[in-house]
């Protein structure tokens, strides 16, 4: 008697058109064509979740420059200040407290430039 794979092979057909399902064209009709799709959109999903670390730190750096810059500073030397002040707040941390709460966020600004050493400049008179 031989072997039949039949309901195996239909688990497996359903399950890659199921993770196929509204792909462009007959990426998600077409097994073949869903197979290379889903393949290469798993291996996507696996990179872009650790590029995704990096995207969000890019974003608090950028934060964090646009409120150092308002305070008179810019983010290398807010930073340097925090670090030479031993205070020891992830860029996360510190890009929540520029939003949600501005007046501490001067404070730490006020406590980096008097660990830099360096006065306040007036906004607009830099160059």
């Amino acid at each position: 008697m031989r072997i039949k794979y039949s309901v195996p092979r239909h688990k497996r057909k359903k399950k890659v058109l199921k993770l196929a399902k509204g792909f462009y064209g007959d990426k998600g009709v077409r097994l073949r064509q869903a197979k290379q799709q889903v393949d290469k959109s798993l291996t996507m999903a696996y990179v872009h979740r650790r590029d995704k670390k990096g995207d969000m730190r890019k974003i608090w750096i950028v934060r964090l420059n646009a409120a150092a810059r308002e305070e008179g500073m810019s983010y290398s030397r807010l930073m340097d200040g925090l670090h030479k002040a031993r205070i020891t707040l992830n860029r996360k941390m510190l890009s929540e407290i520029a939003i949600r709460d501005p007046r501490s966020f001067k404070q730490l600004a006020e406590i980096a430039r008097k660990a830099i050493g360096t006065i306040k400049k007036v906004v607009g008179t830099e160059r």
